[in-house]
């Protein structure tokens, strides 16, 4: 038999046309697993949070909730038997909006919404090496910003589309547009809002990716040799050009980069207001990374002297998939803070197993029951999620210019 064939019964195959049939194989099978987990039309919903959590989101005390429901003010939150109260997110967000109507606004704003010439605010997510967390922070980040009361864009750029899948899109399947559609080169370029869905979260709507996205790698260098056109040889205005149709509509937008340094990314990077790269704290990670940021600077350099204008708020490190226990990993840890003591994230995303087992059902630690874990595993995960979050959102609010 060929090196590059295959036996299946009696018919042979080539290595294109059975990798093809396993990649339909997986596609229908996910399908069939959304359909299991979110029926009846496999769109993904979102539980609903208890008291103390919607106090934390609010930013006020679990007895303030309660004092409001007893009062008859604000949305009727549902009531079980034991007297335990669950808001859904939309009541969480008219909650919101009552106490800022009604709150003591001297004391806090409850919509954090964009005011003045606040300007919007573009975080790149980056790695150069995949299994960092990338896609994991951005999808927590987006998620937990929503739920502080933000207007969210997430824009999944990675054409493995392992954002998209988080938020229930199934590119191969949904046939949603990418980003590409917005960014592309020729007369059939669209408005991004044509490319912009909504989520379960209510606040927060994503631009999916799918394989379609690995065109502009393509057609960049083909339009920065045209003689025709100057589009090619300003590419890194292209999305920053794109987010004008929709500057008013958000107060962040996150962008879950590729794991290469290529022209998405880069178009990202300098449409980027902050920056935040995911490190996982082992020596081939660190030395990856080097590599990584001494490539970065070297194109970024070169397209400088082209016109691209990188002007960054804030870029931070954060430390993902952290096993403080594990001794090389501390040691890491700080090595790295020694290097970089002010671009260092304080809190680090620590590895956590209820994040990866609400994972294998493409939800977030936001999504998932919590009574699917034990109390203790859960809320070490939730308590450092919303700490590194917590961390993002107050360099966020500082570039606002907010205390």
């Amino acid at each position: 038999m060929k090196p590059n064939m295959q036996r299946e019964g009696s018919t042979e195959l080539n290595f294109h046309e059975t990798i093809l049939q396993q990649g339909e194989m997986i596609s229908d099978k996910l399908n069939l697993l959304r359909f299991e987990h979110y029926p009846p039309d496999a769109a993904k919903g979102l539980r609903s949070f208890s008291l103390a959590e919607v106090a934390y989101f609010l930013g006020v005390t679990p007895s303030n909730v309660k004092k409001l429901h007893l009062e008859g003010k604000g949305p009727i939150p549902a009531t079980s038997a034991s007297g335990r109260r669950t808001y859904t997110a939309t009541q969480m967000l008219e909650l919101r909006h009552y106490l800022d109507k009604h709150g003591r606004r001297e004391v806090k704003r409850y919509v954090p919404h964009r005011h003045g010439n606040e300007p919007l605010q573009i975080i790149s997510v980056v790695n150069f090496k995949g299994g960092s967390g990338k896609t994991t922070t951005a999808a927590h980040l987006v998620q937990h910003l929503a739920l502080t009361g933000h207007r969210v864009l997430a824009i999944d750029l990675d054409p493995q589309a392992s954002l998209s899948a988080l938020h229930g899109i199934q590119p191969e399947l949904d046939k949603n547009p990418s980003l590409y559609e917005a960014i592309r080169y020729d007369d059939q370029r669209k408005s991004i809002r044509e490319v912009i869905r909504h989520t379960n979260f209510p606040g927060l709507d994503i631009i999916p990716a799918n394989l379609e996205l690995q065109e502009y790698e393509y057609d960049t260098p083909l339009a920065m040799q045209s003689k025709s056109s100057g589009d090619g040889r300003t590419f890194f205005t292209r999305i920053t050009d794109a987010l004008r149709d929709v500057d008013q509509l958000y107060d962040v937008v996150v962008i879950d980069c590729p794991p290469q340094l290529g022209y998405l990314t880069l178009t990202a990077l300098t449409a980027s207001t902050s920056v935040l790269i995911t490190i996982h704290p082992q020596m081939l990670d660190v030395m990856s990374m080097s590599q990584f940021l001494l490539m970065l600077g070297g194109i970024l350099e070169s397209i400088h002297s082209a016109g691209a204008v990188v002007r960054l708020k804030w870029f931070r490190y954060l430390v993902t998939r952290y096993e403080p226990m594990d001794g090389p990993q501390s040691q890491m840890v700080g090595f790295m803070q020694a290097l970089f003591p002010g671009h260092m994230l304080h809190h680090p995303m620590l590895k956590s197993t209820a994040i990866a087992d609400a994972g294998i059902t493409n939800q977030t630690l936001f999504e998932i029951d919590p009574s699917m874990f034990v109390r203790s595993t859960f809320e070490r995960a939730i308590g450092s999620l919303n700490a590194v979050n917590e961390e993002i959102v107050s360099l966020l609010h500082h570039a606002w210019g907010r205390r």
